[in-house]
């Protein structure tokens, strides 16, 4: 809203925009345009790989400057399930407020402190920092989300992580520590291991 109004734009303008569907409302005061998909726009890549931050995922980091992108968005992020969330999972410190967000679909998470913190790495995206948990943290909270996800989304996230060749083993322990499920995980991991 700020970058629009310094260049001239109404209130009544962006609402008639909104009512055009030019641009999309993000949260209040956020917006981005509608068609940002289909103009192709070249959307970031992290360096190194060949994983594309989706523009919903930029659009919820730049409305939620605490969230970490967790849990089945993590894993699809890097490539580690075949499952396609339709929502953007969010991680967020148990004390923290969520604005309303209109666009994209979102499901968030209150994580406390012990769990929020660690495993966090930082991506550089246009206009914002993206926020997301690790590999090896995101398979072990997965593992600690089991019940209400199913154990078989964990497990494709385990063997699909130990099948690259950057797997690390001790690290996956050290986070199945931290996330508590270490003695749910470790028969599930030596067995993988073994093959």
């Amino acid at each position: 809203m700020k970058e629009l109004k310094a260049v001239s734009f109404q209130t009544r303008d962006i609402a008639r925009l909104l009512k055009e569907g030019t641009i999309v409302k993000v949260k209040p005061g956020l917006y981005r345009l509608a068609n940002v998909g289909e103009m192709m726009i070249p959307l970031p890549k992290i360096k190194g790989s060949g994983i594309t931050i989706s523009q919903e995922i930029i659009d919820i980091c730049r409305a939620i400057p605490d969230g970490v992108i967790c849990l089945v968005s993590a894993l699809a992020f890097y490539d580690l399930t075949t499952f396609n969330p339709s929502e953007i999972y969010v991680a967020i410190p148990n004390a923290a407020k969520v604005p309303k967000i209109d666009f994209p679909p979102l499901r968030v998470f209150y994580f406390r402190k012990r769990f929020y913190k660690p495993g966090i790495e930082y991506i550089a995206a246009p206009n914002c920092t993206i926020k997301i948990y690790n590999k090896e943290k995101t398979i072990c909270d997965m593992f600690r989300y089991r019940n209400k996800y199913g154990e078989d989304l964990a497990l494709e996230g385990l063997k699909n992580y130990l099948s690259h060749k950057e797997a690390n083993v001790n690290k996956l322990r050290k986070y199945a520590e931290i996330c508590q499920v270490k003695t749910i995980m470790m028969p599930y991991l030596k067995a993988l291991v073994r093959q």
